[in-house]
């Protein structure tokens, strides 16, 4: 097939840092174009891909501190997409809404990965296109009634992620994310204080996140029992994962996948989530960590996180949340797509012929 993949501009493919999403498309972009597909990728000119690449920019918008209008280069990229829409099969949109107005008025089919929540306000327009084809990546993300072509699990090259046999010692707690109230690294910091294990806190503080990190986090960091390590990059991401007795993802918040849980499950480290959005479909229970309702059932569930296998762990994201796994979901989304669009061709066309 030929195949428009179309990232977001904010950070690059993959990222350097933080960035799920462009994670994602990197891994997904590069195994198309190894099983055959003769893929573009639209995204941020420093991106790095096996794919032919096109960019509007040269390097991730949160890198230049000279742009201060995302939205133009986001229409910018979606006007050089969709003027080249008749050279591709089709165009799998990673952006969000951006797209859905214009991918309504070519003949190209649009595909649409949800990367994100819906909220009152895009839900409308997310409505208004409800019969365009998505994919969610969850089934909890399934908030709004769409036209859902399957749900697709994000993947993970298993092998690039170090596999730690045993924690370090001693014993430590991680939290792995942007540092703002829906993901929890309050609630993290709770649990740390009343088991008296350490944490470790990794992630990326936006402008918008500043006056709660100042104000929640902040002064309860004192470099010994609650620490706080700054935005990481793919190895020492690894490190403080793997390196981890248990990883904490106390949400706040429907979270639509979770990359951070597989990434931790990897490296051999269980995950105790609360039982918000698509935890429940990510940790395995008793297996490769716990979902709990509460603060105090996270605390409890630590000596129990303990005892789990590490490798069982390992096993069950390759079993479950390879990038093989991923690809495969998608490939057969796209053949049903176009599956569907020359049968309704063909449906048009007949019709034409009985009225002629």
């Amino acid at each position: 097939m030929k195949i428009a993949q179309v990232a977001p501009l904010w950070e690059r493919v993959p990222p350097l840092t933080y960035g799920g999403t462009e994670l994602v498309v990197s891994q997904l972009t590069d195994e198309l174009v190894r099983r055959g597909h003769e893929v573009t990728l639209f995204a941020s000119g420093d991106s790095q891909t096996l794919a032919c690449l096109e960019a509007v920019c040269p390097r991730a918008i949160r890198l230049d501190p000279d742009i201060k209008d995302y939205a133009v280069y986001e229409m910018l990229e979606i006007s050089q997409v969709y003027e080249r829409a008749a050279e591709f099969d089709l165009i799998h949109s990673h952006i969000g809404l951006a797209v859905l107005a214009i991918a309504s008025r070519v003949k190209t089919p649009t595909i649409h990965t949800l990367h994100g929540n819906f909220t009152p306000e895009n839900s409308k327009l997310f409505q208004l296109y409800h019969k365009q084809p998505y994919i969610s990546i969850s089934n909890a993300q399934r908030q709004l009634d769409l036209n859902y072509l399957r749900t697709v699990y994000n993947g993970i090259d298993v092998e690039k992620y170090s596999f730690f046999a045993q924690p370090q010692e001693p014993s430590y707690l991680a939290f792995l994310g942007r540092l703002s109230p829906e993901k929890g690294p309050h609630h993290a910091i709770a649990v740390a204080k009343q088991t008296g294990l350490p944490l470790k806190i990794a992630g990326k503080i936006d402008a918008s996140d500043r006056s709660f990190f100042e104000r929640e986090i902040a002064p309860q960091i004192d470099g010994k029992h609650i620490e706080y390590i700054g935005e990481v990059n793919r190895a020492q991401k690894i490190e403080l994962l793997g390196n981890a007795s248990v990883t904490l993802f106390p949400i706040t918040w429907d979270e639509p996948f979770g990359l951070v849980m597989v990434e931790s499950m990897a490296t051999g480290t269980p995950v105790i989530g609360l039982n918000r959005g698509s935890v429940p479909e990510v940790i395995s229970p008793g297996k490769s960590g716990f979902i709990c309702n509460t603060i105090e059932e996270m605390v409890a569930a630590i000596p129990q996180a303990l005892e789990l296998n590490r490798q069982t762990c390992r096993e069950y994201v390759e079993q479950h949340f390879g990038i093989a796994q991923m690809v495969d979901g998608y490939e057969a989304a796209y053949q049903e797509l176009l599956t569907n669009r020359i049968a309704q061709n063909g449906r048009i066309l007949s019709q034409n012929l009985a009225l002629s």
